[in-house]
């Protein structure tokens, strides 16, 4: 008995090593990876313009502003939440930022203060109900993204304002070819991942997701936690609407509404788990890089572009049921 025993434990300890710890849990990660390669073969067969260093340089300008709402999601989806308001804070972000920039009482400086502090106003608020109310945070971002939606619209029907001279460089300024914004976005991205793993409030942040209750009673601030990624996201998701102002030249009532669904399909499919827990900013990054990479090739050969919005959805269907079956594997 004692054999057969021993003999569990070695073969259990053989399973469990370190390399195959390190590819379980980046398995989605690695698959994304492939992915991207394998369009970026395809695509370049389909097209031989496809491939240069000028439409590559274009594909990670495009994906700026799904990176940034996306950063943000990632850490609301890894506590086990989700936020649905961005797609409209993105909204009042960007008609603010022009409706205030244009105004002689304002200015871009102010326009850009303003969005900021409202969007930290909203995260607080989005974190505040689901800690003290107890609803469920689908809920809550759900009803705020209304409040939002609704708000903008009382402000504007239609476009309001527009960015001053200069402002567009926010969207388009280069350095040496390098579109200088989104560089930024990617090392930021860098910058949150050494910041989850590396720090007290980062693993905080994964121990809330894997186990809430847990979590509580090794005395982890579950409070402070949720205030920090709601409040987190919706400053990313202010910060998209001031991109997209500064890209668009002015900001409109419906211009982020596409991005609620977008900003969850790179966080599901770059591997973060929809319970919490699981997951990392990295593949999200990734899997931002693949959509924009699959939607540039979409419009390269022509095909409608609301066929973009099919395959996002299809997109969270197909991560979704790997996650799943993945873990009945592991169960």
């Amino acid at each position: 008995m004692s054999t057969l025993l021993n003999q569990t434990k070695r073969h259990a300890r053989a399973r469990n090593t370190p390399l195959r710890r390190h590819l379980a849990l980046n398995a989605a990660v690695y698959a994304v990876s492939a992915l991207l390669i394998v369009l970026l073969i395809v695509g370049t067969c389909m097209s031989d313009r496809f491939a240069t260093v000028g439409n590559l340089l274009n594909v990670h300008q495009q994906a700026t502003g799904l990176a940034l709402v996306a950063l943000g999601q990632t850490l609301a989806i890894l506590t086990g939440g989700i936020d649905l308001s961005v797609g409209s804070l993105i909204s009042v972000a960007a008609t603010l930022t022009s409706g205030l920039a244009d105004n002689p009482y304002g200015g871009w400086t102010a326009a850009v203060i303003a969005v900021l502090v409202l969007s930290v106003l909203v995260g607080l608020i989005n974190g505040g109900l689901v800690l003290w109310l107890k609803v469920h945070p689908l809920i809550v971002t759900l009803g705020m993204g209304a409040v939002l939606q609704g708000g903008i619209l009382y402000y504007s029907l239609g476009p309001a304002g527009s960015v001053p001279d200069g402002f567009d460089s926010l969207a388009y300024g280069r350095l040496m070819a390098v579109p200088v914004t989104a560089t930024i976005v990617v090392l930021g991205y860098f910058a949150v991942s050494y910041f989850m793993h590396h720090t007290r409030l980062g693993r905080h942040v994964y121990m809330v997701g894997d186990d809430e209750y847990a979590a509580t009673l090794t005395g982890v601030p579950k409070a402070r936690v949720i205030l920090f990624v709601y409040v987190f996201s919706a400053v990313c998701a202010g910060l998209t609407g001031i991109y997209l102002a500064a890209q668009f030249g002015s900001g409109q009532p419906y211009l982020g509404a596409n991005y609620t669904l977008a900003s969850i399909t790179p966080v599901v499919v770059g591997g973060t788990v929809l319970t919490g827990g699981r997951g990392g900013v990295i593949g999200t990054l990734i899997a931002v890089y693949l959509l924009s990479m699959l939607n540039n090739l979409i419009n390269f050969i022509g095909i409608p572009s609301h066929y973009q919005l099919i395959v996002q959805g299809l997109a969270i269907i197909i991560a979704v049921s790997l996650n799943a079956q993945r873990k009945r594997v592991a169960a």
